[in-house]
């Protein structure tokens, strides 16, 4: 399984509506990808125009071919391009290990 992070710095005062924004692209896009395994999405407190989203793959390809080359991820960012006050750092990992 590969963990995809993005970490998402919104505009001031948004945080309300891309809390919104967030969950329904996950759920109604996100979540019907090819590979699509869970997500996460935390939001911060020191810094609260900061996300930290993690999506759950089976493979990278599913995100980075299967899901970013498609017509839904036009859609994703639709819902949720907006609300961006830079684009996103993105990137991928493999789990090394993880408390039982």
């Amino acid at each position: 399984m590969i963990l995809e992070l993005a970490d998402i710095q919104i505009h001031k005062g948004q945080q309300a509506a891309f809390d919104e924004a967030i969950v329904r692209g996950l759920h109604e896009v996100i979540s019907h990808a090819k590979g699509f395994c869970g997500f996460k999405v935390n939001k911060g407190i020191e810094s609260p125009e900061r996300y930290v989203l993690m999506i759950f793959w089976d493979t990278l390809e599913n995100h980075t071919i299967d899901f970013r080359q498609s017509p839904a991820f036009a859609e994703w960012r639709g819902i949720v391009g907006s609300f961006f006050a830079a684009p996103p750092i993105v990137e991928h990992f493999d789990l090394l290990a993880k408390s039982s």
